[in-house]
C-alpha cells in the first residue's frame, strides 16, 4: 500500500510546486524586464528633450545639435546602447551613436518607431527570455507644437537581463528542489505514520489466519481511527479465541468424559456375550460399533489437542523425517502386500517435527489403507518455491472431483469406502497440526491414478 501512495502524494506535491513555481518564474522575468524597460524609457525621454531643445534653438542650433550627438557618444560608451535620434520620415538623422545605428525596416523595432511617430512612447515590449539573443528596442517621439518632429530610438542589449533572470530562475529552481526534498519527507513520514497501524495488522491477521491465535495488535501511532480499529480488532479476536476455546474444551470434554461410559457399555456387552451362541452375528455388529464409537472418541480428542497446541518449530530435515515415518509404516505396507517406498533427498524446513510426524503418519494410513494389494505407495520430499513439501501418491482408486473438494471435512467419507475401517477424522487432524506451524495440506489427482496428497511447511522461519 504504501508503493501505491508514497507515488500518489509525490506526483500532487510536485504538481503543485510546479504550479506555483512557473507563475513565479515568470512574474520575476516580467519584473527584471519592466526595470530596465523603465530605464530605457527614463534615458529616451532625457535624450529627447535635449533633441527638442535642439530643434526649438534658434541661435547656436549647431552647437547644441553637437552637444546632443556628443551626449549619445558618451551614453553609447558607458552603457554599451545604441541609441540615436531620426528625424520623422526614418531618413533623416539628427544624431547617432555608433554612426553605424539603423532604424529596424521590420519586425517589433519599426512596430515601436511607428508608434512613435504617432506620439505613443514604448511601455510594453515583447518579453525576452533567457534561451533568446533578441534586442530590447525602445522609442520615444520628440514633440515640437504639439507635432512629432523626431524619434529617439534605443536598441539595448539582453545579455546582462537575461543573466539575471537564469540566476532568479535558479534560485527559484533551488527552492523548489529544497521543497520537494522536504515534501517527499514529510509524505515518507506521513504515509509510514498511517500505514504503521495497517502494517501491524495485517501482520496479526496473517498469524491469527495460520492458526496463531494469541497474536494482538500491539498500541502503535497513527491515526485515531485506526487506533480505534485496532481496539476493536483486538477485542474480536479475543472473544474468537474464546470461542475456539470453548469449543475445543467441550470436544475434549465430551469425548472424554464418554470414554468411561462407552468402556463400561462394551464391558457389559462382553459379558452379555458369555450368555449367547458363539457366532451370534447382532453381537458381533454390536462389538464393531462400540470399537468404532470408541476409535471416534480417540480421534475426536486427538483433534482437540491438535487444534490446541502450539507448534515448536525448528530447523529440520523432513526428508530424513519422511526416511523414518516411511521405515515405521514399511511393515503395515507389506503385510498388506503394498510396496511402501521414499523418494528424494535432504530437504530443511521450519517445522514441528512431531506434528509433522503426526500429519504424515495420518496421510501414510490412509494411503496404504485405500491402495490394493500390489500397488505402490511413494512418499517424495521436494521444495516448492518458499515451502518445502511432502508428497504422498497411493495407488489406490483415487476421488472424482466433488469428493476432492469436501476431503479433509470432519467425519467426511466417500460413499464408497463406507465399509473401510475409520472415523473420517484422520486427515482433519492433520490439516489441523500443519496448520498450527504455517504449513498446509492439499489434494489433487494422482498420475496414473490414485490420490496425491502434498504437505506443505515453510523453509524459512520469517513469518513475513
Amino acid at each position: 500500500m504504501r508503493s501505491r501512495l508514497l507515488p500518489l502524494l509525490i506526483v500532487l506535491m510536485a504538481g503543485v510546486l510546479l504550479a506555483l513555481g512557473f507563475p513565479l518564474a515568470v512574474l520575476l522575468a516580467a519584473a527584471q524586464q519592466q526595470r530596465v524597460v523603465v530605464d530605457r524609457i527614463d534615458d529616451a525621454a532625457r535624450v529627447a528633450a535635449l533633441a527638442q531643445f535642439a530643434v526649438e534653438s534658434r541661435d547656436g542650433a549647431d552647437e547644441r545639435l553637437d552637444m546632443l550627438k556628443e551626449e549619445l557618444a558618451r551614453y553609447y560608451d558607458v552603457y554599451g546602447i545604441d541609441v540615436g535620434v531620426f528625424l520623422r520620415d526614418g531618413y533623416g538623422v539628427m544624431a547617432r551613436a555608433p554612426r553605424t545605428f539603423s532604424i529596424p525596416t521590420s519586425g517589433e523595432g519599426r512596430q515601436a518607431f511607428e508608434e512613435a511617430l504617432r506620439g505613443r512612447r514604448s511601455d510594453d515590449p515583447e518579453q525576452v527570455w533567457p534561451w533568446q539573443r533578441g534586442r530590447l528596442i525602445v522609442d520615444s517621439p520628440v514633440v515640437r507644437d504639439g507635432d512629432v518632429v523626431a524619434v529617439v530610438v534605443t536598441d539595448s542589449p539582453t545579455g546582462r537581463m537575461r543573466s539575471r533572470i537564469l540566476q532568479s530562475w535558479l534560485i527559484i529552481a533551488a527552492g523548489e528542489a529544497a521543497a520537494m526534498l522536504v515534501a517527499v519527507g514529510a509524505a515518507i513520514r506521513l504515509t509510514g505514520w498511517v500505514l504503521l497501524p495497517v502494517r501491524v495488522l495485517d501482520a496479526v491477521t496473517h498469524d491469527i489466519a495460520t492458526g496463531r491465535m494469541n497474536s494482538r495488535v500491539a498500541a502503535a501511532g497513527g491515526p485515531p481511527e485506526l487506533r480505534r480499529l485496532a481496539i476493536s480488532f483486538n477485542e474480536m479476536a479475543d472473544n474468537v479465541e474464546d470461542v475456539l476455546e470453548q469449543q475445543r474444551a467441550f470436544v475434549a470434554d465430551a469425548s472424554h468424559q464418554l470414554r468411561n461410559p462407552l468402556a463400561a457399555l462394551l464391558l457389559r456387552i462382553e459379558l452379555l456375550a458369555l450368555e449367547l451362541p458363539d457366532g451370534n452375528e447382532e453381537i458381533a455388529s454390536v462389538r464393531t460399533e462400540g470399537k468404532r464409537l470408541a476409535h471416534v472418541l480417540d480421534d475426536l480428542l486427538d483433534l482437540a489437542l491438535a487444534e490446541h497446541t502450539s507448534a515448536q518449530l525448528r530447523l529440520t530435515d523432513i526428508g530424513e523425517l519422511a526416511a523414518e515415518r516411511v521405515a515405521a509404516w514399511r511393515p503395515v505396507a507389506e503385510e498388506k502386500g503394498v510396496t511402501l517406498t521414499r523418494e528424494g533427498g535432504a530437504v530443511t524446513a521450519w517445522a514441528d517435527p512431531i506434528a509433522l510426524s503426526s500429519a504424515l503418519d495420518a496421510v501414510i494410513d490412509n494411503a496404504v489403507k485405500f491402495t490394493p494389494a500390489g500397488g505402490g505407495v511413494t512418499v517424495t520430499a521436494g521444495r516448492e518455491g518458499p515451502m518445502s513439501t511432502l508428497v504422498i501418491n497411493d495407488g489406490g482408486p483415487g476421488l472424482t472431483d466433488d469428493e476432492i473438494t469436501r476431503i479433509g471435512d470432519r467425519f467426511w467419507r466417500s460413499n464408497r469406502h463406507q465399509n473401510v475401517k475409520g472415523s473420517g477424522l484422520g486427515l482433519s487432524i492433520s490439516r489441523a497440526l500443519l496448520t498450527v506451524g504455517g504449513g498446509s495440506i492439499t489434494y489433487a489427482h494422482g498420475e496414473p491414478r490414485g490420490l496425491r496428497v502434498t504437505l506443505r511447511v515453510p523453509r524459512s522461519s520469517d513469518r513475513d
